[in-house]
């Protein structure tokens, strides 16, 4: 393929997207710029603080259990108050919480703020993820998502090798310059980025006000999605929990890891762009199907990992699932979600991968212990299975279009993109 054909593929892969769409994509990749709590907490814990490796589970538990609770409020608070309040409060009490995080000597408290973190960091994902529905059409959404996936593992990329460093000389600095980094994207929502919630008549506020977090609890298909995530989270965490345990045991060394899961995130950098020009228009049921089932078998084959060079290619296998089944899913979840209650919908959503995070390590843990490695990846096959199974019977009989598949109706016209998009 020539250097020509390459320009016009990635600016067809950008083109047509609001401008209000890359202020968001902007705010994302900065926000994961400064990925550094979620990152560096254990080694912080251990490492730096001395603490038990048993106290730094317990305070990364603490984390993923904040990010539960907040999961279904913010959803509320992104119907309610608007997608940029809820958004910027979450930001800039994020900003707050990691600063003070860094501060905390006794025990206690830094398990609590670190719940706090947990809770303020996670807050933010229903409002972005309903804003990026509201303002981009229905046929764009899988672009949309997938770009702004891309973003959050091109920052995390960037920010893992970059803090590295930057612990090894003040985990303080780390903290705080995370919170520098979430105050600038709570900056750029407030300058750049106007409200998005669909204006609402007196009929629609009727419709609004009969949605709740029970209308959801009721919405059987969406639950079923909200399940089949949970199970699809489960297996995609393994390569953060599982993973490193399995290597441990087996003699690999901490290096030896970070060789194999760094293809994680370089292939999602080279690859989702193209991959998503592949199948944005292709049938989301048989996608999901095939990206659950190469989850399941793709950690399934790691109990075959005698060498680098093959657990270098298991990760290629699930890597790639992973690369199809996020931005397909998310279209999914903005398809089968009301216009006015997109931020409960989306909170639900993002439960399941909260939940899922606390789940996720017990499960690896109680399986490797008490039967050995091979037998967690063959659960993450059977896993795969159900939920390429489940994908395939939820999406029966499914319209090829739903009441909130509309061009939002207060979209500009596409915009020139920021400097930053452009790069």
């Amino acid at each position: 393929m020539s250097v020509a054909s390459l320009r016009r593929a990635a600016r067809e892969s950008v083109s047509g997207l609001p401008r209000e769409f890359w202020w968001l994509w902007t705010s994302t990749l900065v926000n994961r710029l400064g990925a550094f709590v979620a990152t560096f907490m254990t080694l912080y814990l251990t490492v730096d603080r001395g603490y038990s490796a048993s106290f730094a589970g317990l305070v990364v538990a603490l984390h993923g259990l904040g990010g539960v609770i907040s999961s279904l409020v913010a959803g509320v608070m992104t119907d309610r108050l608007g997608r940029r309040p809820t958004l910027m409060a979450a930001q800039a009490s994020t900003a707050l919480s990691v600063a003070l995080l860094g501060f905390m000597e006794h025990p206690a408290a830094i398990a609590a703020v670190a719940l706090l973190v947990g809770m303020t960091s996670n807050a933010s994902r229903p409002a972005v993820q309903a804003m990026m529905a509201d303002i981009v059409r229905p046929e764009d959404r899988v672009r949309a998502f997938a770009l702004n996936y891309w973003a959050i593992n091109l920052g995390f990329a960037v920010s893992a090798a970059v803090a590295g460093f930057v612990a090894e000389y003040s985990y303080l600095a780390g903290f705080l310059g995370e919170a520098a980094l979430t105050l600038v994207c709570a900056a750029l929502v407030y300058v750049k980025l106007p409200e998005s919630r669909p204006e609402k008549g007196a009929a629609q506020a009727a419709a609004e006000a009969e949605v709740s977090l029970g209308t959801v609890l009721r919405d059987g298909r969406y639950m079923g999605v909200v399940g089949l995530s949970f199970l699809i989270s489960l297996i995609f965490m393994q390569g953060s929990f599982g993973l490193p345990l399995a290597m441990g045991s087996a003699g690999f060394s901490t290096g030896d890891y970070g060789l194999v899961i760094a293809m994680n995130g370089l292939l999602i950098v080279l690859l989702q762009i193209p991959v998503t020009r592949f199948i944005e228009h292709r049938d989301p049921q048989k996608l999901l199907v095939v990206s659950a089932l190469l989850a399941g078998y793709g950690f399934g084959l790691t109990a075959f990992g005698g060498s680098i060079g093959v657990l270098a290619l298991t990760v290629c296998v699930w890597t790639l699932a992973e690369i199809i089944n996020s931005p397909t899913q998310m279209s999914l979840v903005v398809r089968l979600s009301p216009l006015h209650g997109r931020g409960r919908y989306q909170g639900m959503y993002t439960l399941s991968w909260a939940v899922a995070s606390l789940v996720a390590p017990l499960l690896a843990g109680a399986v490797i212990d008490h039967f050995g490695a091979g037998w967690l990846w063959g659960t993450t096959a059977v896993l795969g299975t159900a939920a390429g199974i489940g994908y395939w019977l939820l999406m029966r009989n499914l319209p090829e279009g739903s009441a909130t598949d509309q061009a939002p109706a207060a979209a500009p016209a596409p915009a020139p993109l920021p400097a930053a998009a452009e790069a």
